[in-house]
């Protein structure tokens, strides 16, 4: 069943009714071509979704009546923010991509001393981008919620804004013992946030500033990882121990 995100200002639960609209509207009609009496699952973007029914559809909205909701919790409770520094290319995508099927919250692209990419100038499209990027990852991969991308920031705001979280860490390749694995056991946090260097890694003074705000400098094994693989190397990791990955054990 195919499925697509509803703004909450558009679901009226008294009436068992909803509506979609924007560039999804083109897509059930042209590109599925959804009739009258088509099921479509539906999410609130805030981890209640419903089966619902097509009642009507218009060029600029499908309607819908909600048969049932759908008892199911694809979130994890633990919430994992990703501090990426900017790659070249279209990596940034990948990242985004991937990050949001494995279940992180937040992704912050961050300029870096070492990162080679600017995009001043073209901040407000790059953005649009991103976010079409996750929004399309959120439904193929069934997200109760839709995860938010900000930034891009500079190193010292992406160290402010990890103060708010319980635990962080930073992938490095001179921290050759300790592991996610280990730095983990026996923790009890509601949220992280995990730091990926952009390539070329980050400067030591870079590394120094993480280490006084209390960030743990971790382990991703003897080899070293591109910019990309580190960043879905290590998300998976830390929501594998800690949340839902690891399964019913």
């Amino acid at each position: 069943m195919d499925r697509f995100f509803v703004d909450l200002k558009n679901i009226n639960l008294d009436k068992k009714q909803c509506f979609i609209e924007g560039e999804d509207v083109k897509h059930i009609s042209k590109v599925l071509r959804c009739n009258i009496g088509d099921k479509l699952e539906i999410c609130d973007k805030n981890n209640n979704e419903y089966v619902c029914e097509i009642s009507d559809i218009t060029k600029k909205q499908v309607f819908l009546n909600i048969i049932e909701k759908v008892n199911v919790n694809r979130e994890s409770d633990i919430k994992v923010k990703v501090y990426q520094g900017l790659p070249k290319g279209q990596k940034m995508d990948l990242i985004l991509q991937k990050l949001t099927e494995i279940g992180v919250v937040e992704i912050i692209p961050v300029v870096t001393k070492r990162s080679v990419v600017k995009i001043d100038n073209k901040k407000d499209k790059k953005i649009e981008r991103w976010e079409r990027i996750i929004y399309e990852a959120a439904k193929q991969s069934k997200r109760g919620i839709i995860p938010k991308v900000k930034g891009p920031l500079n190193f010292k705001e992406a160290l402010l804004d990890m103060k708010n979280n319980d635990l962080n860490l930073i992938p490095y390749e001179k921290e050759y013992l300790k592991s996610i694995k280990s730095v983990l056991r026996n923790i009890n946090v509601n949220s992280i946030g995990i730091f990926i260097g952009p390539e070329g890694g980050f400067e030591e003074e870079e590394i120094d500033e993480f280490k006084n705000i209390g960030g743990i400098l971790v382990s991703l094994g003897p080899r070293i990882l591109r910019t990309e693989t580190a960043s879905i190397v290590a998300t998976s990791i830390v929501l594998y121990e800690l949340s839902d990955l690891k399964g019913d054990e």
